[in-house]
């Protein structure tokens, strides 16, 4: 004889089968960005993320130093925001336990100037500024050197300083200043090296105005990172897959017409 629990259980078991099992619930992911067009493609990437079961929160940091103490110290579980020489050169000089999981894009670097509209027009002597840090900085003189204006030492690698400035026929003056007071130094330079995401916050177009543009081949191909311990964990594949959809792909293209390029 079939007791009353019995049924019950049987009913309850068949009510879960019909409904199927419930849903997980979505592995809540915080992902640190500079403002402007990293922030923003993370915006696109936020539904695609949700479809994979990613609750995606962006935090946003207003510099280059700290989206990687945050990410260290396990304040959040990714970023991105920065190229692959300068993570590099942050895990080498820091020992952050940090590596990076996926390409995503490339913002070619630019002069800019309010006073002149070619580098040929500048006077010998004149100030330009470039960054501070070892690989933006650097990258802003190999910039010059690819475009004939200074010749670096030979083997300097993907770091160069003014220190390393071999030939510099117009004598310019570089000044290093911090990556994202870049656009401010433009009323006290003649010329001034400025990455993308500050370029479009300042209301600069990185396709029209820089009097020098980096070409977009090279190894400054931005990329998102999370701390060692979690590069394999399911969820930093979904994010990866997530951002290198064919959605963020459209949205890349759309938005930003050329002045940031999707590596997928």
């Amino acid at each position: 004889m079939i007791s009353r629990r019995t049924l019950l259980a049987v009913s309850f078991a068949a009510a879960a089968a019909v409904a199927g099992p419930a849903a997980a619930d979505p592995v809540k992911i915080r992902i640190a960005a500079t403002p402007g067009p990293h922030a923003q493609i993370l915006e696109a990437v936020k539904p695609v993320a949700a479809k994979k079961g990613i609750d995606l929160t962006i935090v946003e940091f207003s510099d280059y130093v700290v989206p990687n103490v945050a990410l260290d110290s396990g304040e959040i579980e990714a970023n991105s925001f920065q190229h692959q020489p300068y993570l590099d050169n942050q895990v080498k000089d820091r020992g952050y336990k940090i590596v990076s999981v996926g390409r995503t894009v490339n913002f070619p670097m630019g002069f800019y100037s309010k006073k002149f509209k070619s580098f040929e027009e500048i006077p010998a002597g004149s100030k330009i500024s470039i960054q501070n840090d070892p690989t933006n900085g650097g990258r802003a003189l190999l910039l010059l050197q690819d475009k004939g204006l200074i010749k670096l030492k030979d083997g300097v690698g993907v770091k160069p300083s003014p220190l390393d400035v071999v030939d510099n026929p117009k004598k310019f003056q570089f000044i290093e200043i911090d990556a994202a007071q870049s656009p401010r130094a433009l009323d006290d330079v003649a010329a001034a090296a400025i990455n993308t995401n500050y370029a479009t916050q300042a209301g600069l177009d990185p396709v029209k105005d820089p009097i020098l543009r980096e070409n977009p081949e090279g190894p400054y191909v931005n990329v998102i990172a999370v701390r060692v311990a979690d590069k394999d964990k399911p969820w930093v594949k979904d994010l990866v897959e997530a951002y290198r959809s064919p959605e963020v792909k459209a949205f890349i293209a759309e938005k930003f017409k050329g002045s940031v390029l999707a590596s997928w």
